[in-house]
């Protein structure tokens, strides 16, 4: 399925959510309440979902004389994959991990955080960017920013439930049953799974798709292995500060501490199993 046709089921899934529990909450009046937020967010995340991915962790916008040699990989990289030059963005955090936003190659901006630049070689550094590149490339971009906008979305959602259902569910101008307390405690409950299971449906076969590529872009797949070893020992310790669930698929390793359980819901791939797929491509691209 291409990310053209995501992004459209996307957009489509959330005005059907937002008409389901609109009703569920307010009758046909919530309904049509829903509709207009459901329209209003659609546009917002279209065309400004990267800018709140990037202002979500305070990245900053760097000019090549702040940041030469980090500019200076990103050109050779993007020369590499023929796609244009992308807006470069720092995170001032210890944290190691970078990702990839914007709504298409032409308003791409490629984000890492001060404590990859600490932690990787020049080399291992290609690796990861060469990975960011490749979502560019492949315009996993726009698709992984409306989802994080629409996780975020479920879970407002969820949260209108639970107060609906806490308080005996808000009134109807038609009278109608809509679902009642029992269908409000549902929607509560369901609603974060349904974002759970759009991003992993979305997210793992991406990362994968993204390796390889990024792989071929810097020219040697042990780049960027070695820097997933590395990025993976390091978010052990030092998790990224204030990341949330909803934009944890956007970064190259999950920003968030998990535990053993959790990791059957991670948005990523276990790092295991992304190593051992580019250690396979060794000595074939």
């Amino acid at each position: 399925m291409s990310n053209t046709i995501k992004t459209t089921f996307l957009m489509i899934a959330m005005f059907l959510l937002f008409w389901v529990v609109g009703g569920a909450i307010g009758g046909r009046s919530g309904a049509q309440i829903a509709l207009v937020l459901a329209f209003a967010m659609n546009f917002f995340a279209y065309f400004y979902s990267d800018k709140m991915a990037l202002a979500a962790y305070r990245a900053k916008p760097v000019s090549e004389a702040e940041a030469p040699e980090l500019y200076r990989i990103v050109k050779k990289l993007t020369m590499k994959a023929n796609l244009p030059m992308p807006k470069i963005y720092i995170i001032p955090t210890s944290a190691a991990n970078a990702f990839a936003t914007g709504r298409n190659p032409s308003h791409a901006a490629v984000a890492v955080t001060e404590g990859i630049l600490q932690l990787l070689s020049e080399e291992e550094l290609s690796g990861v960017i060469g990975h960011e590149l490749a979502h560019v490339k492949h315009r996993d971009i726009l698709t992984g920013t409306i989802v994080a906008t629409f996780a975020g979305a479920i879970m407002f959602l969820a949260s209108m439930a639970r107060w609906g259902a806490f308080f005996g569910g808000f009134s109807s101008d038609d009278n109608d049953d809509t679902g009642g307390i029992i269908g409000l405690i549902v929607i509560s409950i369901l609603a974060p799974l349904a974002a759970t299971i759009i991003q992993l449906a979305i997210s793992r076969s991406r990362e994968y798709a993204a390796d390889a590529d990024g792989a071929r872009f810097s020219g040697n797949p042990l780049y960027l292995a070695n820097a997933l070893a590395k990025l993976e020992e390091a978010s052990k310790f030092a998790p990224l500060g204030g990341a949330k669930e909803s934009t944890a698929h956007l970064f190259i390793v999950n920003p968030l501490r998990m535990r053993s359980f959790a990791m059957l819901f991670s948005t990523h791939p276990s790092t295991e199993a992304r190593i051992e797929r580019l250690k396979n491509m060794v000595g074939r691209i």
